[in-house]
């Protein structure tokens, strides 16, 4: 990266305006999908990465696939042209995890891979991130690693498993991450912030394209990719300030329809005896509430609307104190218990 690009980023950082340097941050990487969407659409067609039509899918006609891949190449050009050298080394798991994640998602969108082998790819991945010093700090030892593990791969099949709807996952990740970046800037987190704006631009250049009706998907190639990058730079949030109690409650509220979309499915297949990751089904929260809104695109936008509150609480949250935080977490906790239970209860559920 030219020096003076680096010094101009750099130079808007410290001590006067950190959002400016994410916004442009975003900004670019916006402009980047907006422009490489398009030729990613044309190369899925040309070798027949598509989405064919099926009895449990929502779209009547082949959707071409590449879109996590317009995605993951915006991310990264905009890191390398923006990003700061003095952090390399910090990012190194994390990219490398990222990459291994676009390419296992692409050879599942083109030949499919099995539950296994991709539980293993994810395994791999989270053990990238903390061979490079990013996991979870909170016991110490092998126990945060495997907490490290199960954040990471639970994330990332979350953010896969809400990918069944035009414009769901990318726009949840999208919001998911402009509170990181929220959040980042308020700590003066530099790293977290230019990840996290990176990744919300690129994700809503893609949504040029991805909303109804969709003319790309993003595919497991993307959906895997934004659920791993936004379990690593849930990780890497810091709030000094606060209790590691509250510090931990702002991704989990952040990242909370994921969670809880993730949950009631678990919950109603299992019901079922189903199995909860390979089992398809209209079952998620975006199925029911278009069940109920009569709109798929009222259905997604209902669904940024709960993510934006979260994050708003998120926010909150970092700047609360530990009662006011645990106060305001159980009430979220049993709004969300009270939701699952009318959704896959009172209602009876949505069979598949």
């Amino acid at each position: 990266m030219p020096y003076s690009s680096r010094q101009a980023v750099h130079n808007l950082m410290p001590d006067s305006l950190p959002v400016a340097a994410f916004i442009l941050i975003g900004a670019s990487a916006l402009l980047l999908a907006v422009g490489i969407t398009p030729l990613m659409r044309r190369l899925a067609l040309q070798t027949g990465m598509v989405d064919k039509p099926a009895a449990r899918k929502i779209h009547a006609s082949p959707v071409p696939l590449l879109g996590g891949a317009a995605i993951y190449v915006a991310f990264i050009l905009v890191l390398l042209f923006l990003g700061d050298r003095d952090y390399v080394n910090q990012t190194v798991g994390i990219l490398a995890g990222a990459t291994l994640m676009i390419f296992m998602g692409v050879l599942d969108d083109r030949k499919g891979l099995g539950s296994s082998v991709k539980l293993l790819g994810q395994l791999m991945a989270a053990g990238l991130l903390v061979y490079s010093g990013v996991q979870i700090q909170l016991f110490g030892g092998w126990l945060d690693v495997g907490l490290t593990l199960v954040w990471v791969v639970g994330i990332t099949n979350a953010l896969n498993l809400l990918d069944n709807m035009d414009g769901l996952s990318g726009g949840v990740a999208m919001i998911g991450a402009i509170y990181f970046t929220l959040l980042a800037a308020m700590s003066d987190q530099y790293l977290v912030g230019a990840l996290a704006a990176a990744l919300a631009g690129a994700c809503a250049g893609f949504l040029v394209y991805n909303w109804n009706p969709a003319h790309i998907f993003m595919g497991d190639a993307g959906s895997l990719f934004l659920g791993f990058m936004l379990a690593a730079v849930a990780i890497k949030l810091r709030f000094p300030s606060n209790s590691v109690t509250v510090t931990w409650m702002i991704p989990l509220l952040v990242l909370g329809l994921s969670i809880f979309d993730t949950t009631l499915v678990f919950v109603s297949r299992l019901r079922r005896g189903k199995n909860p990751l390979t089992t398809p089904g209209k079952d998620h929260v975006s199925h029911r509430l278009a069940h109920v809104l009569g709109s798929k695109r009222e259905a997604v936008l209902v669904c940024y609307l709960i993510c934006c509150a979260l994050g708003t609480a998120a926010v909150f949250v970092s700047q609360a104190t530990l009662g006011e935080a645990v106060v305001l977490a159980c009430a979220i906790s049993a709004l969300g218990a009270s939701a699952l239970w009318w959704m896959e209860f009172r209602r009876g559920g949505i069979r598949p």
